[in-house]
């Protein structure tokens, strides 16, 4: 499982990318067709056409991170293909995905920010 995911910015690509590309492949994809830097502090998703796969391209440090889940019985809710590129998630979002919820699920208890007791 991913570790201390937090403070990175959460990119996904919408619809189908083929698996088959590695870390070169999948960084060409974010820098030219998602014009982002595969250096930066962020974590890029993608999804197979079956949806029962992901990677996770991921730069730490001195190289790349490619994480990898195939689902044995299940599909991910993956956001289909529209007009955009690559959709802006937060770290709850990838949670929620990673365990087979919707990302647009709206049923979630909100974040409480507030610390004070009454």
């Amino acid at each position: 499982m991913l570790k201390n995911f937090e403070s990175y910015d959460v990119y996904l690509a919408p619809g189908v990318t083929d698996l088959r590309k590695s870390i070169n492949g999948l960084s060409l994809i974010v820098q030219e067709s998602f014009k982002l830097n595969p250096f930066s502090k962020s974590i890029f998703v993608f999804c197979n056409r079956k949806k029962d796969k992901i990677k996770i391209l991921q730069w730490e440090h001195t190289g790349f991170w490619l994480h990898y889940k195939r689902l044995e019985k299940d599909k991910f809710k993956w956001p289909e293909k529209g007009i955009e590129t690559h959709i802006a998630i937060d770290e709850r979002s990838l949670r929620w995905l990673l365990d087979g919820l919707n990302i647009n699920e709206k049923k979630a208890h909100k974040n409480v920010k507030e610390r004070q007791i009454f």
